[in-house]
């Protein structure tokens, strides 16, 4: 999980971290990212479970990925979450979005830190929201992670790296006072359950604490591939939230960011027209009983 994390650090070590994820770089929105934005590193010694399956695909033109990291930043912004993507009452938060040039790295003792982009990333950035408090019920933290590889293979080893440490790490430690807890990891590749829509799709569950904040609440990272492209979305709730309403926050952004993502790169169907978003309400829209998504963390991770 060290590859994208937007909510992580998404506070840039100041909230829960949901970038993480994607989770790239974002500050508070629960990324993985922004506190520890991305993973950073495409490392090559992947178990055999987590090995990287970088196959061409029809969803996306070649000719048509970013070959310089101008080019993916103008990728990122024309694919990349605002509010209205997450649904009615998300606002930005601030800080709003990560410091481009840095992504999390989960290092030793599964503690998320900032660190420079390694030379298989062009671009990457997190951007942090939030459902305000209202009455008795608490502020939930969202992120959302895009970030552009040089290859799919990269991309792909991002995947393959984050995998490989929910295995190891089941707790994660975002900054001081701010910590994952209970976290179990799944992925699907193209095919596989529900996954139609991407490349290879994880998500990770568990619960995020905060020493502020209190908890634990539920957390959701998802994460999902395109070519070379990388995308996650990360929630944390907040108090007397109903684990339904987190999942529908979880789920509705990352399919419509994937939809950006295949019209920006060239995907067609058949009928060569940009293939339909994905339905979240009819489960089609991600692996197994959830919709695709990016791993951002709800609290900006790391």
């Amino acid at each position: 999980m060290a590859y994208a994390r937007g909510l992580h650090i998404s506070s840039a070590l100041v909230m829960c971290g949901l970038l993480v994820v994607g989770c790239t770089g974002g500050e508070n929105g629960g990324d993985r990212e922004t506190g520890a934005a991305s993973d950073a590193s495409t490392g090559g010694d992947a178990s055999p479970t987590a090995s990287p399956a970088a196959s061409p695909t029809t969803e996306t033109n070649p000719a048509k990925q970013p070959r310089t990291a101008d080019q993916a930043r103008a990728l990122i912004g024309k694919v990349i979450a605002g509010p209205e993507l997450f649904g009615r009452g998300v606002v930005r938060t601030t800080p709003y979005e990560s410091d481009p040039s840095r992504w999390a790295v989960l290092g030793d003792g599964c503690t998320w830190h900032l660190a420079e982009l390694p030379a298989g990333v062009l671009a990457t950035l997190t951007r942090h929201f939030e459902v305000p408090a209202e009455g008795a019920k608490g502020p939930v933290r969202l992120s959302a992670t895009v970030t552009v590889h040089r290859t799919a293979l990269d991309a792909a080893w991002e995947q393959a790296g984050m995998l490989e440490e929910s295995l190891g790490c089941q707790e994660e430690l975002l900054r001081p006072g701010e910590r994952l807890t209970e976290l179990s990891s799944t992925a699907y590749a193209r095919g596989e359950g529900l996954n139609s829509f991407s490349d290879e799709f994880l998500e990770e569950t568990g619960l995020c604490v905060s020493d502020s904040r209190g908890g634990p609440y539920p957390y959701k990272w998802d994460q999902s591939t395109l070519g070379s492209v990388v995308i996650s979305t990360s929630v944390c709730g907040g108090r007397g939230r109903e684990a339904a309403e987190l999942s529908t926050l979880a789920q509705g952004a990352l399919p419509k960011m994937l939809v950006r993502a295949k019209s920006e790169l060239g995907g067609l169907d058949g009928s060569g027209s940009v293939s339909p978003e994905p339905d979240a309400s009819d489960g089609s829209g991600g692996a197994g009983a959830s919709t695709p998504g990016a791993k951002s963390d709800p609290e900006g991770g790391a």
